[in-house]
């Protein structure tokens, strides 16, 4: 199911910063972490986390999960954010196509980085990973169709990001990141 592209100028420029995409995905990838496991993770100080955090909390992108003790764990609140200046106007178009950008930003730095630490995985995991690309040409309709299809085969193993119970003995974050473009004239 694909989820109504963000409108909320505010939400969309919480995006924009590259910083909150390396919390994002680190929530997404590694499950709930303090601020102070952040920080320890990224690089960055635990005030900046904190407040990259809270920006974040407060456009509904992430929340503090509830328990004992003073430093609360941050979660994912939506796995999937989308984001298309496609119908905006004005100040919301902008703030979606800047979003976008430094979510393109940060997901090839992610890329290029994990690609030069290659040679350390075990070999298995290394006949496995890699970039590609492919021309097509296709008519608007069948890129449709395509991406549909590839869309389904993203969806699945969907369920054992949340659920770790699903995941089988040796499941690793595996990131595949798709990207559709078409040449203009």
């Amino acid at each position: 199911m694909t989820e109504a592209p963000l409108s909320d100028p505010k939400a969309l420029r919480a995006l924009s910063h590259p910083f909150r995409w390396k919390l994002i995905q680190l929530l997404t990838e590694q499950g709930p972490r303090t601020a102070t496991q952040c920080s320890e993770k990224l690089g960055e100080s635990v005030a900046s986390c904190s407040y990259h955090l809270n920006m974040l909390a407060k456009y509904g992108f992430v929340t503090e999960v509830e328990g004992p003790g003073r430093q609360k764990p941050w979660q994912i609140v939506r796995g999937r954010q989308s984001i298309s200046p496609e119908g905006l106007e004005g100040e919301a178009a902008m703030a979606a196509e800047a979003a976008a950008m430094a979510y393109l930003d940060q997901e090839f730095e992610r890329t290029r980085e994990r690609l030069r630490q290659r040679e350390h995985l075990p070999e298995d995991w290394r006949k496995s990973v890699g970039t590609e690309g492919h021309i097509k040409f296709l008519t608007a309709e069948e890129t449709a169709e395509y991406l549909a299809e590839l869309q389904a085969v993203l969806n699945k193993y969907d369920e054992r990001r949340t659920d770790e119970s699903l995941r089988p003995e040796g499941a690793k974050p595996v990131r595949v990141f798709l990207s559709v473009t078409v040449a203009t004239e």
